[in-house]
């Protein structure tokens, strides 16, 4: 049986997407043994502060790089929502997973079913913020860092009226019960690739045996999300977001080319230090994602 070693974050959700690999890997790959190997990153240690002022989202990330390059692990799980845009040559996503629910939801303390206007909505990001301003004028909006249990922690104990988090997450740890509002993607356009997870691995290893967890789709789908995001220069604090979705072949087909499959790309765009911000799609052939990313991104700016 051949030890296959998965590097996750150790935080409880990071280890449940990694259990998730794990155990298609059980069940669908003969002869593979999977083997978490979980360890806190430099954006775990450090709360105190928002993530553009220490670092960006590769915080999250490097720890597990390094355990790949030196050989502790096989491969890396992430959410890739927090995977920064340039990877490693060396270490490249092998592939992505079918996405959970992208959208953004509003969690209320426990035992309340309305927001109190006395407290600030709590959101660690810069695209969630800029959103809700809009859809709650009156409100302090106030960072808020920490993992999805200890936030829900602080939101139990009197510090917000309430959060916004990934709707993808709270499933996933079974706290579906905790979602008070789901935000359409028209109110709070997600983070490129939220709710989906992403696979690192060795450039040049064989990982052929996970061709059945990966979804080509939704590697359309995001590789046009981040390419938006990277051709506006996109960090943790900068206002910015992308949603694209396979549209329906009732909707989708091109009529002169029925096999293609259409892909509709939807951008939010805002300068940093602005309050404002732009919405605005392109639609185009699938196979054509990432031009699909940088042409939004050019129009937009």
């Amino acid at each position: 049986m051949q030890k296959v070693r998965i590097g996750t974050r150790e935080s409880r959700l990071a280890v449940i997407q990694a259990e998730i690999l794990a155990e298609y890997i059980s069940r669908c790959c003969e002869g593979k043994e999977p083997q978490l190997v979980a360890m806190k990153t430099t954006g775990d240690r450090i709360l105190d502060r928002t993530l553009d002022k220490v670092g960006g989202k590769g915080l999250f990330v490097k720890e597990l790089e390094l355990s790949l390059r030196e050989g502790r692990s096989d491969l890396s799980v992430h959410s890739l929502k927090d995977v920064p845009m340039e990877v490693p040559e060396d270490l490249p996503i092998i592939g992505v997973s079918a996405r959970e629910d992208t959208r953004d939801v509003l969690v209320l303390p426990k035992g309340t079913t309305q927001i109190n206007p006395l407290l600030p909505l709590g959101t660690s990001s810069p695209r969630r913020m800029i959103q809700l301003r809009r859809l709650f004028p009156e409100m302090e909006i106030k960072s808020v860092r920490g993992n999805v249990l200890t936030r829900l922690a602080k939101l139990d104990g009197g510090e917000y009226s309430g959060l916004v988090l990934a709707a993808a997450g709270l499933k996933r740890l079974g706290l579906a019960h905790r979602i008070s509002r789901y935000f359409t993607v028209e109110e709070m356009l997600p983070a490129a690739g939220q709710g989906v997870l992403a696979v690192q691995g060795r450039l040049g290893e064989d990982y052929g045996f996970l061709d059945g967890f990966f979804d080509l789709d939704m590697a359309s789908c995001v590789l046009a999300e981040r390419s938006f995001v990277r051709a506006l220069d996109g960090g943790c604090s900068s206002p910015i977001a992308a949603y694209a979705e396979i549209l329906p072949k009732d909707e989708g087909q091109m009529e002169e080319n029925p096999e293609y499959s259409m892909l509709k790309l939807t951008g939010l765009y805002a300068e940093e230090g602005s309050r404002e911000y732009r919405i605005a799609s392109v639609w185009g052939v699938k196979e054509e994602a990432e031009r699909l990313g940088r042409e939004l991104a050019k129009e937009m700016k």
